[in-house]
């Protein structure tokens, strides 16, 4: 899985690369289908803010984590990131179930007039 890393007012250094990747890599290998991360990291007003987004089976998924402290934003990011591609993951396995027939329940009058009782 490829990530863009990208710092807005921030200095993206080898070290913050190395520990996006180490966070990001249980997600990779839980959705294989997965391509590629843009993973932003922006500092404003003394606060971190990571914003990750992908494609995962169709779809956009987002996740943004805010924190003083860029490590604990990173890992908020990851956390909400995980959440939302496992909840997509749940709606793509629930359409493939097969959904009961609905049928009227039978009313009782109905069973008590066929039966015979003589």
């Amino acid at each position: 899985m490829k990530i863009n890393l990208s710092g807005h007012h921030v200095d993206v250094t080898d070290s913050v690369k190395q520990h996006v990747d180490e966070k990001f890599a249980k997600i990779a290998s839980h959705f294989p289908t997965l391509i590629s991360l843009d993973v932003t990291i922006t500092k404003e007003h003394g606060e971190f803010e990571v914003e990750v987004r992908t494609n995962y089976e169709g779809a956009s998924v987002a996740a943004k984590g805010t924190d003083p402290v860029m490590w604990p934003a990173i890992a908020a990011a990851n956390k909400k990131l995980d959440a939302a591609l496992k909840h997509r993951k749940g709606q793509l396995k629930a359409d493939k179930h097969a959904k009961p027939d609905v049928t009227a329940p039978e009313i009782a009058y109905e069973k008590v007039q066929e039966m015979n009782l003589n």
